[in-house]
Order: C-alpha cells, then structure tokens, then sequence
C-alpha cells in the first residue's frame, strides 16, 4: 500500500531546500566578497613593489636604461629584444623618459610588458614574465600569468601603461585591472558598479571622476552616470560593466 509524504514531511523537506539554497548564495558571497578584498590587496602589492623598485634602482621598471646589467639581455639587437621572450631573467632596456611605453612608442623594448618581468626579476611580485606582448600583431595582447599578473578575480588579470587619452584619465600611468577582451587586451568589464564603488571607496574617495581609482568607461560606459565630473557609479545596475584603473604608477 502506498503512502503520500505527509504536509509536516513536506514542509520538512522545503525548510531544507531553503537552507541549502541559502547556503549556497551566502558562500557566493562569501567568495565575492573574499575576492574583491583580493583585488585591493593586489593593488597594494603592485604599488608598493613598483615604489620600492624606484628607490632601489631609481628607475621606473620597464623603462629601465639599465636592466639588463643587472639581469643579462634577452637580444643584442635592441629591436630585436623587443620582441625576444624570456625564458629566465634576461630582458631589454627601457629607454629612461619617464614613460611607461609599448612597441609602438618605442621599438627597441616593450615597456608595458617588461614592467612586470622587471619587478619579478628584482623579486617584488611572484611569477615569471616574458616580457613582450602575446602575439607580435597586436602590442597589447595581455595573457594572464605568462605576460602580465593574473588577479584573484575569475577570468581576471592586471596590466599596465600610459594613458595619453581616456575619459577621467589624461596622462596618466595607471593599472588596469580587467577581463580578456576580444581585442586581446584585458579591458573587458569584470565589476559591477556596485563593487568597484567598493573597491574605490575602500582605497580611495569612492568617486569615478577623482582620486587614484578611476573606471576604464571608454570601453564600459554604463559603469557610470556620465562622463563629466558630476560622474557617479550606476549602482542600481546589477550587470557586470566595470574594469578598473588605479593612478598609481609613480
């Protein structure tokens, strides 16, 4: 003879499904919120190995005259070097002018991709880097953990340069902090509004138009309200429309 869950079991067994679901969601956030602190913390590293390489080599990494006295030169021929990856801690000279600066700018080195090998080499940050972009067509292919740092952040990885011309940023060196693009660059949105106001509240004024933490909005412009500086963060929009830049090169 057959027998019906009775409603006390049924209920039982919905209490359960919730709690589960509950879980679930909070661990989600648990773990968003575990990364988004992560991101901070690597902004804080990238920052304090980049002032610490100045004051130990009074150079800029990547725009280094000198590097390769200290770690070897991946290619005698300048223009070469530019292109050459490195497999160990060879690497190229930058050209000492201040400017952190890809092939196109300057031929002879790749600035924006020896930047990260630079402090590696120096022992700054973690990994191995290459130093030059991931394919020789494009001078700002970014592959995470082989030319540039991959960030705690899923899917999610750090690179760097001077911005002659972005909205909120004018001349500036900034890291960028973003998704692979289709592009090959790591511009592609990896924040909701909602957290990079977070993040920017958290290390700065909490203001896309100010400050050090800026939206990369050329490329996502429903991260913010508008482009002016009465900007603020579309935090009513929950889709992910946000990379990051951080002003803090030099």
């Amino acid at each position: 003879m057959r027998h019906g869950f009775s409603l006390v079991e049924l209920s039982i067994v919905l209490v359960i499904l919730g709690l589960l679901t509950g879980g679930i969601l909070t661990g989600q956030s648990l773990i968003r919120a575990a990364e988004l602190r992560g991101v901070v913390t690597e902004l804080q590293r990238f920052q304090t190995a980049t002032r610490s390489f100045q004051d130990k080599y009074f150079a800029i990494p990547g725009d280094m005259r000198n590097a390769t006295d200290f770690w070897g030169v991946a290619h005698a021929t300048p223009t070469t070097c530019a292109t050459t990856a490195s497999t160990d801690a060879k690497t190229c000279n930058g050209d000492g002018d201040g400017i952190i600066e890809h092939t196109v700018l300057n031929a002879t080195s790749n600035e924006q991709f020896r930047f990260w090998q630079h402090l590696a080499n120096a022992g700054l940050i973690e990994g191995n880097y290459t130093g030059i972009a991931g394919s020789t067509g494009n001078h700002d292919h970014v592959i995470f953990g082989t030319n540039t740092p991959k960030s705690k952040l899923s899917n999610a990885g750090w690179s760097v340069r001077y911005w002659s011309s972005i909205q909120f940023v004018r001349l500036e060196h900034a890291f960028n902090l973003g998704a692979a693009s289709t592009a090959s660059t790591n511009n592609g949105a990896i924040l909701k509004a909602e957290e990079m106001w977070s993040v920017d509240t958290k290390m700065d004024d909490g203001k896309p138009a100010t400050g050090k933490i800026r939206p990369n909005d050329i490329t996502h412009p429903n991260c913010v309200t508008n482009t002016t500086s009465t900007a603020a963060y579309q935090l009513s929009d929950s889709n992910t429309a946000c990379a990051l830049l951080f002003l803090a090169v030099k």
